[in-house]
């Protein structure tokens, strides 16, 4: 057992500005469970919907228990997510908030992303135990709120931004699109990335990979339910041995760093795509350095990648565990020993970045 050191002068100004800093990371902690709730049961809805309101009237409204309203309602006020008037007893959810937790189509749309925290928390009891060994946690090991998490949250920023500006930021690619192209999009999920593709650019063909099985079945319904299933298939494959060759578009949504072996599947796109063909490969926002990273999106970031990305990768053959705040360069030299001779980061958000690879 490691002896602990005590230091030799403790600030308590210093001390205890940490122990109520530490309260506030624990609110914020239990506020990942209390969002996840007030979405599921429709508490957001219901008060865009009815403006100000009291426990009692959203129970109502939603078919609820008022005292977990009541509860819930004071936390959300607590963390400034809902706004009190004392003088009346109500609550009511502000304009910004009301965009942010309930409209499905604004990449400012937050409750996936709670989602998928909630899930790599409750999950994270593994990952303390593979943590010892260097083992991994694959991504199909995980519960159902990462991987709905994980649609929900990146989804609504492909819409924003996919067909609008990442694809036209690639030289020539919307042209052929257009004009009809075969497109293969490795590591799709439930297909968000593919559908959205397929439905902007009719004329195009499109097949989307994944290794986990239930995601690909979900990808399947999905692409049925918006019509595109003509031009659209999903098929179960590993990126670093999906099948067809020729593709002019290969894309890899948030999904390069969870790859055991990038290098591999760096290989197996270049053998896969034509001369002319591009990979756009899009990441999560994050720079070169440790320090480029210390800011609340890569706070954020950091803790995926502890207890849901690095474990995914590990958990597959080379595990080179990437992280998913790798960085461009990082990104850059994957592509390169796979290779590709030509790449540039084309366009960005605050939660991504926009790569070009060629041949």
């Amino acid at each position: 057992m490691t002896e602990v050191k005590q230091p030799a002068e403790v600030d308590f100004d210093t001390l205890m500005a940490l122990v109520f800093r530490s309260v506030d990371e624990v609110g914020a902690t239990l506020n990942t469970a209390l969002v996840v709730m007030g979405d599921k049961l429709g508490y957001y809805r219901a008060m865009a919907a009815s403006g100000p309101t009291t426990p009692s009237r959203l129970a109502d409204d939603t078919g609820t228990a008022e005292p977990y309203v009541r509860e819930w309602l004071n936390a959300q006020a607590a963390g400034a997510i809902v706004e009190y008037d004392p003088a009346t007893g109500e609550y009511t959810l502000p304009p910004e908030q009301i965009v942010a937790f309930t409209d499905e189509s604004s990449p400012a749309y937050l409750p996936g992303l709670f989602q998928i925290a909630l899930g790599t928390v409750q999950d994270a009891s593994s990952i303390f135990e593979v943590a010892r060994t260097a083992a991994g946690f694959g991504w199909d090991q995980h519960n159902h709120h990462v991987h709905e998490g994980c649609e929900r949250f990146f989804r609504p920023s492909y819409h924003a931004h996919l067909v609008a500006e990442w694809l036209p930021a690639l030289p020539g690619v919307v042209a052929k699109l257009e004009s009809g192209a075969r497109v293969a999009d490795i590591g799709c999920g439930y297909g968000a990335s593919t559908i959205i593709m397929a439905e902007a650019f009719p004329n195009s063909t499109f097949v989307g990979y994944g290794y986990h099985a239930d995601s690909i079945d979900e990808a399947r319904s999905r692409a049925r339910a918006a019509g595109v299933s003509d031009r659209v298939r999903f098929d179960v494959a590993p990126a670093s041995s999906f099948g067809g060759t020729g593709f002019e578009l290969i894309t890899t949504f948030d999904a390069l760093h969870d790859m055991g072996d990038p290098v591999g599947t760096a290989r197996h796109v270049r053998r896969s795509l034509a001369d002319t063909g591009t990979w756009m490969i899009v990441e999560p926002m994050a720079g070169d350095h440790v320090q480029d990273n210390l800011n609340p999106v890569g706070r954020a970031y950091y803790g995926f990648s502890t207890l849901l990305c690095t474990p995914a990768s590990l958990s597959q053959e080379v595990g080179l565990a990437l992280g998913t705040q790798a960085g461009p360069a990082r990104i850059q030299d994957v592509v390169t020993q796979g290779g590709f001779t030509r790449f540039a980061r084309v366009a960005e958000t605050p939660f991504h970045q926009v790569l070009e690879v060629r041949p």
